[in-house]
């Protein structure tokens, strides 16, 4: 899907999917790189998947447009820590407007329903970059 990755993506070990409906989804394996205590995924691992799902879901969108995406703001909330397990993440643009672009993204591990963090991000669009 994702054509080549900066070196933290690759230094996490993403790979993306599309999902059942179309949708980005990306993967983070579990491995020695992404953790932090031992059995436990870093909260930076994390965040910089839900970043990258975020940003990738704009890219994605926008794909075949020259624009610039530089992140203005971004939440995260972490739920409960990520275990030894493969961890998944999709993103929502909820505004998608000339200026600016409003990104909720979601990664879980073995259920969706059970997410273990999630972001806010607000994105500055420089259009014809």
């Amino acid at each position: 899907m994702i054509d080549s990755l900066p070196p933290y993506g690759d230094l996490l070990g993403l790979s993306t999917a599309r999902g059942e409906e179309g949708e980005l989804l990306w993967i983070m394996p579990f491995r020695e790189e992404v953790v932090g205590r031992p059995g436990y995924l870093h909260g930076g691992a994390i965040a910089g998947l839900l970043e990258f799902a975020a940003l990738g879901t704009l890219y994605d969108l926008l794909k075949g447009e020259e624009v610039a995406l530089k992140p203005i703001n971004v939440t995260v909330q972490f739920m409960r820590g990520g275990s030894d397990h493969d961890t998944y993440a999709a993103a929502t643009i909820t505004k998608l407007g000339g200026r600016v672009a409003n990104v909720e993204a979601h990664c879980w591990q073995q259920d969706r329903a059970n997410p273990i963090a999630s972001a806010q991000m607000n994105v500055l669009l420089k259009r014809g970059q």
